[in-house]
């Protein structure tokens, strides 16, 4: 048996989708970390849904919390905005899992109702589905992963949809929150102005040029300065915190 574990906060443009996505399996967790919109007033309609409220303390730490309040042994981490097709639950139905063995998913991403096959997000693999007693997630504030500690890594055939980007807002949202988290994590490592701007332009250059983002049209471009943004704003956070106390700088807990 499998239980699905989803992170939330503010989630309820698409926490719907996740949820109706996972209505085969017996238990869904939804870890919700201060929502003030109808995020858990929706989940609560679904019948296989437990929901368990805590501050926020990270994504790797948030997952491996969700994991702890789950009956089963088997963990499908998903994101609210987050989808698993129905050709993927067929075949996970007919896998005899091995605890040995961590699950990957190919993912689809969508950005302007488009599925986008550039820029870094196709091919696309995630480590979601493992057995809590051989494996956790680290403790990463930000882009967590599942510590394989030497286990046998499987791709499976069926995707994931991811639906994170439905306009710019969401786009500037994650700069703001990845980039703060990003910051914290890596307090006390070098970082300047300089590496700011070289980092940034070289993440456009690699995500439009070497992996074809010219090639997405305007989604394209506006995912490739998406990045450049991302990488940019990462750094001058990094080193505004090396020059103030780290406990002076507040993250945001949205996702």
């Amino acid at each position: 048996m499998i239980t699905v574990v989803i992170l939330t906060k503010n989630s309820e443009k698409t926490i719907q989708k996740a949820l109706e996505s996972a209505k085969s399996f017996d238990e869904v967790i939804v870890l919700d970390s201060g929502s003030k919109d109808q995020t858990l007033k929706i989940a609560s309609a679904f019948k296989n849904v437990t929901i368990h409220e805590s501050s926020f303390s990270g994504f790797g730490q948030m997952r491996n919390l969700g994991a702890s309040k789950a009956r089963n042994d088997w963990i499908l981490a998903l994101d609210s905005d987050e989808e698993i097709s129905s050709k993927a639950i067929e075949e996970l139905s007919l896998i005899k899992l091995d605890p040995n063995v961590i699950y990957s998913f190919p993912f689809f991403n969508f950005y302007n109702k488009k599925h986008i096959k550039c820029c870094g997000w196709y091919p696309e693999y995630h480590l979601r589905l493992y057995n809590k007693k051989c494996v956790s997630f680290s403790h990463d504030l930000v882009h967590e992963s599942i510590v394989k500690d030497g286990l046998v890594i499987k791709k499976l055939i069926h995707p994931i949809n991811h639906y994170s980007i439905a306009g710019i807002d969401d786009f500037i949202n994650k700069i703001q929150l990845y980039s703060t988290l990003y910051a914290k994590q890596n307090y006390g490592k070098k970082s300047s102005f300089l590496k700011a701007v070289s980092h940034s332009l070289f993440s456009f250059f690699k995500s439009y040029f070497l992996k074809k983002g010219f090639l997405g049209g305007k989604e394209g471009f506006i995912i490739s300065m998406y990045i450049a943004n991302s990488t940019f704003y990462k750094y001058l956070k990094l080193q505004e915190l090396n020059n103030k106390n780290a406990s002076d700088f507040s993250i945001p807990s949205d996702r």
